[in-house]
């Protein structure tokens, strides 16, 4: 997949015939795959190149000055992209002169301009200063020049599915409703750096893993997840939080995760931990014995978890 990183004003030039999806596409989950995968429907039926148009960062962090929780980084959105066959990705720099475009230049300057003869978006989506232009006035703004296909609302259960609805189910750590919404289990991938070294020395060696500053993490508490590292999975346990037992408030929240069946020195690679199951909220023992006797339980309720799976 190529990227055409683009800014306002875009710059003119020899582009492809495309059949662009739009949105933002944050976690890229169901609803979204959704109007991608229609976008590389259409692509393949009118031989257009398959592309979507998405923008970064996340326009609170410039309109609000804010910073944003994302459900994917940039990296892994471009996989996730790339895997559902999306051939261009249009990455536009999201900053206060492209978000004061008008809807008219907005399709003037990035959608006539870049030569896209489709669009595909969510009933919901808009575009330009303060969202003003929607799916229903695409076609006015475009003078009839390109075709636009809206998708209709993407629910599970009556819920639409949305970057809220993973971000709520996240946040209370049900991340079995949060895979539901994604397709996928969610995950966090990082660095394995050094920490305390605790867990080795009552007998649950972790892997601390250090994910990107801006990445949502679920809820403190403890759960199943399988770990990828250089290729091979692991099914494991993690907790993730403050580790209260040993630490007063205002300790930093981290992410310890002990793998089944593993004994590998691992610092300084790159691990993949997918949430699976929520087995408890984070909690503060009253001896060093009392935790670990939970995290002997812990383990188990894991481990149970993946033979039944």
């Amino acid at each position: 997949m190529e990227t055409i990183k683009l800014a306002y004003p875009a710059v003119s030039g020899d582009y492809p015939a495309a059949c662009a999806a739009l949105g933002f596409f944050d976690g890229v989950h169901r609803g979204h795959r959704d109007v991608i995968e229609t976008a590389v429907r259409i692509a393949e039926k009118d031989n257009l190149t398959p592309a979507v148009m998405t923008f970064y960062p996340h326009p609170k962090e410039v309109l609000r000055g804010t910073p944003a929780e994302y459900l994917t980084t940039l990296e892994e959105k471009k996989q996730l992209l790339q895997d559902l066959g999306v051939k261009i990705l249009y990455l536009i720099q999201f900053d206060e002169n492209f978000a004061s475009l008008s809807p008219q230049e907005f399709v003037d300057e990035f959608i006539i301009n870049l030569n896209i003869r489709h669009v595909v978006a969510g009933f919901d989506y808009s575009y330009g200063h303060k969202g003003k232009g929607s799916m229903e006035a695409f076609r006015f703004h475009s003078r009839n020049q390109v075709e636009a296909t809206t998708v209709a609302k993407f629910a599970e259960n009556e819920v639409k599915i949305s970057s809220t609805a993973v971000r709520e189910a996240l946040k209370m750590g049900d991340v079995e409703k949060a895979a539901l919404y994604l397709g996928r289990f969610y995950k966090a991938s990082g660095k394995v750096i050094t920490g305390e070294k605790r867990g080795r020395t009552i007998g649950f060696p972790t892997a601390n893993v250090e994910p990107p500053p801006k990445l949502l993490l679920p809820a403190p508490g403890v759960y199943s997840v399988a770990a990828e590292i250089e290729g091979q999975r692991f099914p494991g346990v993690a907790n993730l939080g403050y580790k209260p037992t040993f630490h007063e408030n205002g300790h930093s929240q981290t992410l310890e995760v002990h793998l089944f069946d593993f004994d590998s020195d691992i610092y300084g690679k790159e691990i993949q931990v997918e949430f699976h199951a929520h087995i408890r909220d984070e909690k503060r023992f009253n001896s060093v014995e009392e935790l670990i006797n939970q995290i002997n339980k812990d383990a188990e309720t894991a481990r149970n978890y993946f033979l039944d799976k």
